[in-house]
């Protein structure tokens, strides 16, 4: 059995979808797997599907039209489809580029990918399919949104047995998840619109909640498959503290026995609700900082504070969640070298146990892309695809191999010093979670230190 980190979720919630009504589905993970472009047509042509979906992110951009096109050589006949966040705000461009590429699922794929289903099995055509762009007679058509998904509890489980793979969650090169492992869903959406991420857009600022009743079915259905841990991948988990605290409440007298892991904003942050989630199996939180001055928070529209997020941290840590993660991202336009050094500073002041630092990139779909697209600062062909560092088109911002090496040596002198390994030693024999992590790790201590030495790298 192969290992990687989290299952595709989005295509098993897709592929369920169509398997309830019907429909024969093969799903491969291609990339857990680290297969070629050769290897995936293989498989491809081995199903003899009708249709090839592909779910397409800025991490998959340049691999998928080349699965696509290895595909369309062996069958020319198969109707090939793109899906996910890069596909959906970049269809006109996908099918302009990639001939081979017949169609492009924007937004939410189950429902679409439904209708489209009963199309090619009834022979009509999708001129009445909404939320998809796609070519006919020689022209490309976007057909209207598909409206979102009111009542999320309609849709299948997602049927993880799909995918033969061992997964587990990696942070900063550590598997933080050594039990059988899965990722999770209690909701979609998000309410608020921060400039780097394309969530919101996604989502058109609403936010869906699936039922406790709904929930709790699936959860009693992972226990008995023998799951033990689980990422909630909700983009605003804890949005509604009176729903968290009845879904926690209700985990524990159902005795529901997973260690799981979420994410979670800083203004959101309270004790009652955090011990509720610890007494329920919460191990990990994972909380979106993203920076230590106002200035770039303003910018980014992250509507917190650096002092809410050094209250949030510290109720996380006194509520008892053994590992707390802080994500931050550096290289704004206007942030200057001592801004980029004043956040690294307030990580040093904060209780929390992995900082995860990014440097910011722009792709299309985030408020950023548009607002430098605005100022006709950058040449869409250029970019469309992969995204660009900010340094790349405005002179001004500090250059991203600079960035790097402040991050660098930030890692380096944090991470490596007496300090911080003491306190990580100390708060690690309190905690029976996170012993079992370091001795997972020391399974593979050189596979750990070279994941570990790969993240301090950049």
């Amino acid at each position: 059995m192969m290992t990687a980190a989290c299952p595709p979720l989005g295509i098993l919630y897709v592929a369920s979808t169509l398997i309830a009504n019907g429909f024969e589905v093969s799903v491969l993970d291609h990339a857990a797997k680290g297969m070629s472009i050769k290897e995936v047509a293989d498989w491809v042509i081995k199903e003899e599907p009708d249709v090839l979906g592909l779910s397409v992110l800025v991490t998959s951009s340049l691999t998928a039209p080349k699965i696509a096109e290895e595909v369309r050589e062996r069958n020319p006949d198969i109707l090939i489809v793109f899906g996910n966040h890069h596909a959906t705000f970049n269809a006109e461009r996908i099918l302009r580029k990639y001939s081979y590429v017949d169609m492009v699922v924007r937004g939410e794929g189950e429902q679409t990918c439904l209708e489209l289903a009963n199309c090619l099995k009834h022979n009509r055509n999708f001129k009445d399919v909404q939320g998809i762009t796609f070519r006919h007679n020689g022209k490309i058509v976007s057909n209207p949104e598909r409206p979102l998904i009111k009542d999320v509890d309609m849709l299948p489980f997602p049927q993880r047995d799909l995918l033969d793979i061992e997964y587990h969650n990696t942070t900063v090169g550590i598997n933080a998840a050594p039990k059988k492992f899965t990722s999770f869903l209690s909701s979609r959406g998000c309410v608020f619109s921060c400039r780097f991420c394309s969530c919101a857009s996604i989502a058109r600022s609403h936010w869906r909640a699936r039922s406790i009743d709904n929930i709790m079915d699936e959860l009693h259905l992972l226990a008995s498959e023998g799951y033990k841990q689980m990422l909630l991948v909700d983009d605003n988990f804890t949005l509604n503290q009176k729903r968290v605290i009845e879904l926690c409440r209700k985990m524990r007298k159902e005795k529901i026995d997973i260690e799981w892991f979420c994410e979670g904003r800083v203004d959101q942050a309270s004790y009652e609700m955090f011990r509720e989630m610890v007494k329920a199996g919460c191990r990990m939180m994972y909380f979106g900082i993203e920076s230590g001055t106002q200035k770039v928070l303003n910018y980014y529209n992250k509507k917190t504070t650096p002092e809410q997020s050094r209250k949030a941290v510290d109720i996380a840590r006194k509520s008892g969640i053994d590992l707390i993660v802080g994500s931050f991202i550096l290289g704004a336009p206007d942030e200057t070298k001592v801004e980029i050094q004043e956040t690294l500073d307030f990580i040093k002041g904060l209780k929390i146990d992995i900082p995860q630092i990014n440097i910011l990139s722009v792709v299309p779909g985030n408020a950023i892309w548009d607002e430098l697209k605005e100022k006709q600062m950058f040449d869409e062909d250029k970019y469309w695809e992969q995204g660009f560092w900010i340094s790349d088109v405005c002179p001004n911002a500090v250059p991203v191999d600079e960035v790097k090496e402040m991050v660098r040596d930030f890692y380096h002198s944090y991470i490596w010093s007496t300090k911080y390994v003491a306190k990580q030693i100390w708060l690690t024999m309190k905690s029976h979670y996170r012993l079992s992590v370091l001795f997972d790790s020391l399974k593979s201590i050189n596979t750990t230190i070279n994941n570990i030495s790969n993240y301090l790298t950049l």
